[in-house]
């Protein structure tokens, strides 16, 4: 049964928890109503033990299409430092399940800077991603700057973020900031499809994968090596590690329940 807000849309399919962004007439812009009702919706399904798998969907014309400018366009300085909106971000950051992102049409500004906070993102052929905040003088403050900067490398993003240019989503996909491209009319189906792959995998395993990946880009090689290691050894506690192993040996199927 899907529950629903002014701003997200938000339903169950057995393990699989789907927040959809819903302001289409506004192009899914993200005002600061929508990020919190956003935030609410990942971290219910974070907490939620049925729920293995998150996926965030916006619609065939929009997954976001950036910022809301109507909340900050007359703020000043401290204004947006007292607003602290970025706070909403690093809790995006600190949900612990796999979070996918079905994206079609425009993916720009906070919308971009949204897709890349997931984990795995589905895009239609539809899709154009950019970064665009320099077309109305500032620059990306979500991330935007960084994460794009580690997913498609230094050259690329500087076009990007300086010119404001859109990228298709092949371009996106060749250059590694997206993880498949799908017909338009399955962008959503292809995201919900993966979505329920990874929620036959055991949960522990892959929160913890999930965490370990991340850490790569803070951490040197050395560092992130030695942070692997110790998850790994920490899953050789839990049931779904032996139920994992003796299936394989017993040529069957594992039965996880993220114990």
């Amino acid at each position: 049964m899907a529950r629903m807000n002014p701003n997200v849309l938000v339903e169950t399919q057995g393990p699989v928890g789907l927040v959809t962004l819903n302001r289409p007439d506004a192009l899914n812009a993200l005002s600061l109503a929508m990020m919190e009702a956003l935030v609410e919706a990942l971290e219910a399904f974070d907490r939620d033990p049925a729920i293995r798998v998150i996926v965030l969907a916006g619609h065939e014309k929009a997954f976001a299409a950036g910022a809301d400018i109507g909340d900050m366009a007359g703020a000043g300085v401290f204004e947006m430092y007292e607003r602290n909106q970025f706070a909403r971000w690093m809790r995006i950051k600190q949900i612990r399940k796999p979070i996918i992102a079905a994206v079609s049409g425009y993916c720009l500004g906070g919308g971009c800077e949204l897709a890349m906070h997931c984990d795995l993102i589905v895009a239609s052929e539809s899709s154009r991603f950019g970064q665009p905040e320099i077309n109305i003088g500032v620059m990306p403050g979500a991330g935007g700057t960084q994460r794009l900067t580690r997913a498609i490398g230094k050259f690329r993003a500087m076009e990007m973020v300086l010119t404001g240019r859109f990228i298709t989503a092949h371009e996106a996909w060749q250059a590694g900031l997206v993880t498949r491209v799908v017909s338009k009319e399955q962008f959503l189906s292809e995201a919900l499809r993966l979505a329920h792959e990874l929620a036959t995998k055991p949960p522990l395993a892959l929160k913890l994968a999930k965490e370990s990946v991340l850490k790569a880009d803070e951490t040197s090689l050395s560092e992130g090596l030695e942070y692997e290691r110790k998850l790994f050894y920490m899953l050789f506690a839990t049931s779904d590690q032996k139920e994992g192993m003796k299936a394989f040996l017993e040529k069957r199927k594992p039965d996880f329940t993220g114990q």
